[in-house]
């Protein structure tokens, strides 16, 4: 069992059977979906004029559009698309109209 990537690929290479903590975190994430709803506490403003971001309990970024004047409440957001980055996902919504 390990965290370190490097150490990771060795054994593997050496025919050492390998629990990687990192891929293992990955694979219980919960997957979301473009059309899903979900409430977002938006904690800052985004890179770009109208956006405001959130995170997931297990760190992933929403970034909402429309809720740059949301910052320090829930809103409800709506999953438009889901991007992996080296950094981790990043989950972009549009706001639901109430």
């Amino acid at each position: 069992m390990t965290l370190d990537f490097n150490l990771n690929k060795m054994a593997v290479a050496m025919g050492i059977k390998v629990l990687n903590i990192n891929e293992l975190s990955n694979a219980v994430k919960p997957v979301l979906l473009p059309g899903e709803e979900m409430t977002v506490r938006v904690v800052h403003e985004g890179k770009e004029k109208s956006q405001g971001v959130g995170y997931l309990p297990d760190g992933t970024m929403i970034v909402v559009e429309g809720a740059k004047d949301f910052v320090g409440a829930d809103v409800m957001a709506k999953v438009s698309r889901v991007i992996q980055t080296n950094a981790g996902k990043m989950v972009f919504c549009g706001m639901v109209k109430s």
